[in-house]
């Protein structure tokens, strides 16, 4: 390795014995520079042989120079010398001889020559490692063969030799140049005087090759060299050099030529003029060789010279280079005649004279450097010349020229006064402008001078600009610059400000302020006032004029005074109005923006502590009233305004107490003891005070009966001022329920729980009836009810006969056991009479009789029936027995039957009736359809008998219809109107309520007779889902709909009016936080965060303060970002600024520029890359979302699915036996997974005709070309379906207190993306009419009006069990009950009443599933939609329907026969009438035909109902020809049935079931008026008002082709 360093970086070579070292295999080199710049060199030699030993040689060289080392490496092997070059020595240098051995190891290198071992003298040296050195090389010495000997063994050695020539360089003799002077001849020889030839001569000059010519001749000969100069001259001074140069070396020899030459002049001097005061010089110049020696001398007059004198040289006068005489400041004193002398040694000295003659130019001698003038005033300004006549003296006034004659302000006079010129200038008056320096110049023929003036005109000064620091509520800060003081000292300033509608005569004065200080503070200013300011300044000359007139508008502050004229009026037991005027004006401080209520109540145990409200200023006069206080409790209120700045003092603490209300708490201790069987004492304790909110008034006491079918005996009550009463009068051996509730001035306060309590026994009353029958020629049986009024326990019976004839004197007794209600008594006589009475026992004693009866034995026994008719009432899902016992001979037939409308229907016995053989009627788990009378006869040979029983069963209670009334911070006021009791008493209200994000629901159990209730102790400004049922001795009825209000208040908000940072420094940063607004509601919390911008990291700060924070340790001179969150139970807002702290020296920073750095090219890159993350994600989300509603859809459809399949199997019950009355809607309960099904059937039954009802068609019928028309009936199941980014069906934004919410269209809303949209479940039936002459239908239609069918369809609704919608705007659902299993069977049945669909089987025929919202579904659009009875790809997403079709007919005949039933509105023609599948066929399908024409609203079809039906019929007869109402004539063959229609549905997710009609509507001109078209808005199945408005409009919606027959169709969504 070899290192080198150099600038710049060197290269290096390698050599070997001083040979190159070839580049090969075997030898590679490197090189490189390292950081330091070292060049570090590498050879690398692989695989050494013995040639690779000897001398290694590294060279590094640059441009510079270059350096070496070497070093020897042996390479073990036998030794051998390298060949050795012949070597060239130089005479008189030293020689190395190098002998070349490789191979190692050797023993000794020795040199010789001729034989002689060397060094044989002191100029040889052998070195160990074998280099001879020859010192001073000597030609015959050296010259010569030299033998380098290498002894390789003791005895073995190998030489090389090598041959040395030496070279004898030239030897130049030495040679002078003579001293020559100009045109002497010269001659200089330069002679070789040894050395090898050939020899070169040549001579240079000054290093310049010499060549002949220009009087210069060089002769050169073998060893000599001769160089001549003809004639001698200056040019050829210098040195000259004579060569010589062989093979061994070359030599020179220098030497130089001095010509000299006397002194000249070159420039002579002459006679000059000199100008005082300037630099003259005095030429002369001489040459000659040597340079001359110049002298100057001075004689000084003006006549002929006596004496030259030698010149002092002195800085004044100096001898130039080239001997020029220079005199820098000419004066007088140097005027006379100078002398240039010149000598050199050479030749004598030559000199020259001359005369200075000096002119004085123009000098100002005399005038003021400064001076002083009054503004207004004269002022004269002297100016004196001297100098060479004539004079000229100009004026000038900065760098203008003044001339008198252009203006008139100056004069300028001049006089002679000797050697002396006095010029004056005059100014009348001095003015501002003239305080400039003014010049007099002086100009003669040799010069000009200049004399400058500086004049200060002086006056009072210029007003200072004054400008306004900072405003507060009560000082101001100025600040003020001086711009012009008048060229006077400034000595003072004053400063004057008043009111602005005030003259200055009011003003207000700071005086004699520092003529150093230029800035002031103004303290003791009014806040929210607006100021003039104007200032003074002064200097000794006077008073400046008032500076410009600056308004400012002081801060508000606090106000200073409080509100006035405060008033407390109790408004209700919890409230306070407070009203009260603003402050004064002048203690205002600013616009009032609003108040702080505080109030606390002063009861003994209070904490005295305030509460605080706060309201904004609405006007001079205030109204507020305080919510949600104790009742009946004194409370201190006082009054604070406050505007931007802070709050104000407040007002004096003025009491008011709460107005009475009821108590809170029902007395205590309550007890009820039983006296006798008609009297009872209740006795009870105070309340506690505190719950009393009054002043107590006395006790009321509330006591009902209990009696044992369930029902409820009338509400009494007694009022007392004891606490302890005495029942009297009360029924005996009863149940009652006891409740005592305290009262006050403002009503009845809450009633103790209900306390039970027994009368005791006593005889019961007579038995309710009495009957008696013979059964035989000698016996007779007798029967009874028992007593109306038990007053205890029956015992047992007594029964008493006597014969008035028989003359026996005591009656008979018989005694039987409580459960027997007859006796036969035997052994009479026949043809006598018998009297018979009966008694009950109780544990009191026999009570009283009964009527009495009497009966003789007959020897015929006719029918007669012993039990007793009535009214039998019961709860529904109970078994009721109707007894119908009877006796005859023989023994009699029963038979039951159910009075309809007007027959008398038989009882079938099935699983639900059940006739056993004494003749009762069992009813298995009643149900309200099952209410009505009952008539059961009894029949034999000899007569019969009959009974009617009215059996009533009683339902839960319906819905209740809940509003709002009334809403404040804390409470919700509901009011409700009960909905039917189910034919029991209510007996009270469940009332559940929860807030709107939560399914956890609070129950609160309600009073029968309240009918509103308050909730309280709310969150404030929170919505609530509130719900209510009532409950009657079956069970609780149905929910009413959920309906959702909300408390006042909102979520905290920051007002803009309000500065947020009332002070900011290098480090802490003070925050206002009383601009946070707390929407009504209390703030809980505010979360400070904030942090240096371009800083990630932000710091929190939580204070529950709502005035001031302060953010400490902060960094100086840095801009920060804010951000706050304020919380309340309202939710939270939010607010963000910046600001910036100071720097060290309190000043501001400028605002951040927009360069973007390297952090900001991460939050740009950061910003882009977000919502491309979020949206690839959303967009995931929303695919999974999608999946997992699909496979729930799925699910439900199997399920939906599996229902119906078991319906169809397990409920296959006729409906033969007719219904008479008006049924009671059933109501049931069916869990489906996450939807609880809700069906009612709303309308009862009827039939049309007695079994079928016939209708003849002929066969031209079916050629008319008249629109046909199709319909529709069917039983729709609604419910609400969990469906997001839908629009609401019922906007509940906009709920008022004491109104419904209103329903609406629905639109796709921003505002909410939670709500929901009904789906349903339809059971549809279509019919048509078929080209059979006779049609025949057993289809029962529902309910009448005066005998015609114009219902529109049987309306059911399902409601979800939780209502688990999380948007406010929430359809509201219109059903929700609990029922039994069976009565969802009977609405399929009733869907299916078709005969043919008996044994139709339920399949899915189709499934669709979206998650898109259609507008159809939920918007109540007009575009045409299939209805839901279409087989064809639906117009609404996620479908699947569940159908149930009857086989399809084989062949065309079939369509002849097929039974259709009377539809609900009358069809236009005939091919509308057929079945879907009967279309299908090509025997019914005739070319042209139209499609079913448009079916006209609800209230024009009941109208032309009237019409078509005048009276009630079971067998119709459609006469040809009958026009139907509401549509356009036919043409003139066609033959139309009584026209019938539907109600359309609105296109709202699944409406009742429609009719499929045509999709193109009626001509224009055959459209019939809209009279007759009716409104264009129904409701659905008489659904509720809750239920949703509907909207239909006079165009169809296409029937499509190919559809099966009537289908009943079960659509989820």
């Amino acid at each position: 390795m070899c290192a080198a360093k150099g600038a710049p970086p060197p290269t290096v070579t390698w050599a070997l014995d001083d040979e190159p070292i070839p580049r090969d295999s075997g030898h590679r080199t490197n090189q490189y520079t390292m950081s330091d710049g070292t060049t570090v060199s590498h050879m690398n030699v692989t695989s050494p042989q013995i040639k690779d030993g000897g001398v290694y040689r590294c060279t590094a060289r640059n441009s510079v120079g270059s350096a070496e080392y070497q070093a020897r490496i042996n390479v073990r092997g036998p030794p051998s010398i390298r060949a050795m070059k012949n070597i060239t020595a130089v005479a008189g240098r030293d020689t190395f001889i190098n002998c070349r051995v490789i191979g190692y190891p050797y023993y000794s290198i020795k040199w010789y020559k001729d034989s002689l071992l060397l060094p044989d003298n002191h100029r040889q040296v052998v070195f160990e490692n074998g280099t001879l050195k020859l010192m001073d090389v000597q030609k015959g010495m050296d010259e010569g063969e030299y033998l380098c000997s290498v002894l390789i063994q003791p005895q073995l050695s190998i030489s090389q030799s090598v041959h040395v020539t030496v070279k004898v360089p030239p030897l130049i003799q030495p040679f002078e140049f003579p001293p020559a002077s100009i045109g002497q001849l010269l001659y200089i020889p330069c002679v070789v005087s040894s050395g090898d030839m050939p020899i070169h001569i040549t001579w240079r000059k000054d290093g310049h090759v010499i060549l002949s010519g220009s009087g210069v001749t060089i002769e050169s000969k073998e060893f000599m060299s001769s160089l001549q100069i003809s004639s001698v001259s200056l040019k050829h001074n210098g040195n000259y050099t004579c060569i010589a140069s062989n093979d061994a070396a070359t030599v020179s020899r220098e030497r130089q030529l001095i010509v000299r030459v006397p002194p000249r002049f070159v420039v002579q001097p002459n006679n000059q003029d000199g100008i005082y005061g300037k630099a003259g010089v005095l030429n002369c110049s001489v040459d000659g060789y040597p340079p001359p020696k110049v002298m100057w001398k001075h004689a000084k007059g003006s006549g002929n010279p006596q004496q030259y004198h030698p010149i002092p040289l002195t800085g004044r006068i100096q001898i130039l280079p080239n001997s020029s005489l220079l005199i820098r400041h000419v004066l007088e004193e140097d005027i006379g005649y100078y002398l240039c002398q010149a000598s050199n040694g050479v030749g004598t000295d030559i000199s020259k004279s001359m005369f200075l003659t000096v002119k004085i130019p123009a000098m100002i001698t005399s005038h003021p450097n400064t001076t002083i003038a009054i503004k207004g005033q004269t002022k004269e300004l002297n100016c004196t010349a001297r100098g060479e006549r004539p004079i000229i003296i100009r004026w000038e006034k900065g760098d203008t020229v003044i001339d008198p004659d252009r203006n008139m302000r100056y004069a300028i006079t001049t006089k002679d006064n000797g050697d002396e010129v006095i010029s004056t200038l005059k100014l009348k008056p001095a003015d501002r402008g003239d305080s400039v320096f003014f010049s007099c110049h002086a100009i003669n023929s040799y010069g000009e001078d200049r004399g400058l003036i500086q004049l200060t005109v002086q006056e009072p000064p210029d007003p200072p600009e004054l400008e306004i620091r900072e405003v507060k509520a009560r000082s101001m800060n100025l600040r003020w610059t001086q711009r012009f003081d008048g060229n006077s000292i400034i000595t003072g300033f004053d400063i004057e400000y008043k009111n602005k509608s005030d003259s200055w005569d009011f003003k207000q004065s700071t005086r004699n302020i520092s003529p150093t200080i230029n800035q002031a503070n103004i303290v003791d200013l009014h806040p929210a006032s607006v100021y003039s300011i104007r200032m003074y300044s002064f200097n000794k000359i006077g008073r400046s004029e008032p500076s410009k007139e600056l308004t400012i508008s002081t801060e508000e502050a606090a106000p200073d005074g409080p509100p006035m004229d405060v008033t407390l009026q109790p408004m209700t037991s919890q409230s306070i109005q407070v009203t009260w005027k603003a402050p004064k004006k002048e203690l205002q401080n600013g616009v009032i923006r609003g108040y702080q209520i505080g109030y606390r109540e002063n009861s003994p145990g209070s904490n005295g502590q305030y509460s605080i409200v706060e309201m904004k200023a609405t006007g001079d006069s205030e109204v507020y009233t305080l919510d949600n206080l104790k009742k009946f409790a004194q409370y201190g209120v006082v009054v604070q305004a406050f505007n931007r700045a802070g709050t104000g003092p407040s007002s004096s603490e003025i009491n008011a107490t709460t107005l009475e209300d009821v108590p809170s708490q029902p007395p205590e201790n309550v007890r009820a003891i039983s006296i006798t069987s008609d009297v009872a004492v209740i006795s009870w304790s105070e309340p506690p005070r505190s719950t009393l909110n009054g002043v107590l008034k006395g006790y009321r006491v509330i006591f009902w009966s209990l009696y044992m079918d369930g029902e409820w005996g009338e509400m009494q009550n007694i009022t007392t001022t004891r606490e302890r009463v005495e029942l009297r009068g009360m029924e005996k051996f009863t149940n009652y329920s006891v409740q005592v509730l305290a009262y006050t001035q403002a009503g009845d306060g809450v009633r103790s729980s209900v306390l039970y309590i027994q009368t005791k026994e006593d005889i019961p009353g007579p038995p309710a009836g009495i009957k008696a029958v013979p059964s035989s020629a000698s016996s007779v049986v007798v029967s009874w009810l028992p007593p109306a009024k038990p007053n205890g326990i029956i015992r047992k019976y007594t029964i008493f006969c006597s014969s008035p004839g028989s003359g026996q004197p005591a009656p008979s007794e018989y005694e039987t056991s409580p459960d027997q209600l007859f006796y036969r008594i035997a052994h009479l006589n026949r043809g006598q009479q018998y009297m018979l009475w009966v008694a009950a026992v109780t544990s009191a004693g026999r009570g009283n009789i009964s009527e009495k009866v009497t009966i003789e034995p007959a020897g015929k026994a006719p029918a007669k029936i012993i039990s007793f008719g009535g009214t039998v009432t019961t709860p529904w899902m109970k078994d009721v027995r109707l007894p119908c016992n009877s006796v005859g001979e023989p023994v009699p037939a029963i038979k039951w039957t159910k009075d309809s409308e007007d027959s008398a229907i038989p009882v079938t016995v099935d699983g639900h009736r059940l006739i056993q053989a004494n003749g009762t009627l069992v009813l298995r788990s009643v149900k309200a359809e099952d209410s009505g009378y009952y008539t059961c006869t009894a029949t034999n040979t000899w007569g019969f008998d009959t009974i009617i029983i009215n059996l009533l069963v009683q339902v839960p209670p319906d819905q209740p219809r809940l509003t709002v009334s009334k809403t404040s911070a804390s409470s919700i006021t509901l009011a409700w109107i009960p909905g039917d009791n189910g034919g029991s008493s209510i007996r009270g209200f469940v009332l559940q309520y929860s807030v709107d994000n939560s399914e956890e629901w609070k129950d609160v159990f309600i009073s029968s007779s309240e009918r509103s209730f308050k909730l309280e102790s709310l969150k404030c400004g929170t919505w609530y889902k509130v719900k209510l049922a009532a409950k009657n001795s079956v069970g609780a009825g149905r929910i009413s709909e959920i309906i959702e209000a909300k408390t006042h208040g909102r979520e905290p908000s920051f007002s803009k009016d309000q500065h947020l940072f009332t002070h900011i420094n290098s480090t802490h940063a003070r925050l206002n936080l009383q601009g946070w607004s707390s929407g009504g509601c209390p703030i809980t919390a505010i979360v400070l965060e904030y942090r240096p911008k371009g800083n990630w990291v932000w710091q929190s700060l939580r204070t529950n303060s709502s005035s001031e924070v302060f953010l400490t340790e902060l960094r100086e001179a840095t801009w920060y970002e804010l951000r706050m969150k304020a919380c309340n139970s309202a939710g939270c807002g939010n607010e963000s600024a910046q600001f910036a702290t100071l720097d060290y020296d309190g000043s501001t920073i400028p605002p951040i520029k927009s360069a973007q750095g390297e952090g900001d090219d991460v939050k740009k890159l950061f910003t882009i890359a977000c919502p491309v993350i979020l949206a690839t994600l959303g967009v995931a989300l929303l695919f999974i979302i999608r999946k997992k509603r699909k496979e729930k859809r799925l699910k439900r459809l199997r399920d939906a699915k599996s229902l119906a399949e078991m319906l169809i199997s397990k409920n296959n019950r006729s409906f033969d036996t007719p219904v008479k009355g008006p049924p009671q809607g059933p109501r049931l309960h069916i869990d489906i997974p996450r939807v609880q099904l809700l069906i009612e059937d709303k309308e009862g039954i009827k039939q049309l005709g007695d079994d079928k009802a016939t209708i003849p068609v002929t066969d031209t019928e079916f050629s008319q070309a008249v629109n046909p028309q199709s319909f529709c009936t069917g039983v729709s199941l609604h419910h609400p379906a969990l469906i997001q980014n839908t629009g609401p069906l019922i906007d509940m934004s906009d709920i008022r207190p004491g109104t419904n919410p209103v329903s609406r269209k629905s639109v796709k809303s921003a505002h909410s993306t939670r709500n929901r949209y009904s789906s349903q479940w339809t059971l549809t039936k279509c019919q048509a009419s078929t080209p059979a002459r006779t049609l025949t239908s057993d289809w029962r239609t529902v309910g009448s009006q005066h005998g015609i069918t114009v219902t529109e369809s049987d309306s059911y609704s399902a409601s979800l069990s939780q209502d688990t919608d999380k948007g406010r705007n929430s359809m509201v659902s219109t059903e929700s009950a609990s029922s039994t299993y069976e009565e969802l069977a009977r609405a399929y049945e009733h869907a299916k009443l078709e005969e043919q669909l008996q044994h139709a089987k339920f399949e899915i025929t189709e499934c669709f599933i979206s998650d898109s919202s259609s507008d159809q579904m939920t918007t109540g659009t007009t575009d045409n939609a299939d209805s839901m009875t279409s087989m064809s790809t639906p117009s609404e997403p996620g479908i699947c329907r569940f159908t149930a079709s009857p086989p399809k007919p084989q062949d065309s005949e079939r369509g002849k026969s097929v039974a259709v039933p009377i539809p609900h509105r009358a069809s236009k023609s005939d091919y509308c009438n057929l079945p879907l599948y009967a279309k299908s066929e090509a025997f019914f399908r005739k070319p042209g035909s139209e499609p079913c024409p448009v079916v006209p609203p609800r209230e024009a079809s009941i109208r032309g109902l009237a019409r078509a039906y005048p009276a009630p019929a079971r067998h119709l007869t459609l006469e040809p020809g009958a026009k139907p109402l509401g549509l356009p004539p036919p043409a003139p063959t066609a033959t139309t049935l009584p026209q019938r229609t539907l109600p359309m549905p609105s296109t709202t997710s699944a409406a009742a079931a429609a009719p499929a009609s045509s999709a193109a509507p009626a001509p224009a001109a055959t459209e019939p008026p809209a009279a007759e078209r009716g409104p264009t808005h129904s409701k659905v199945g008489g659904s509720r008002d809750s239920l949703l408005e509907m909207s239909t409009s006079g165009v169809g919606r296409s029937q499509k082709q190919g559809a099966g027959a009537y289908s009943k169709s079960y659509t989820l969504v």
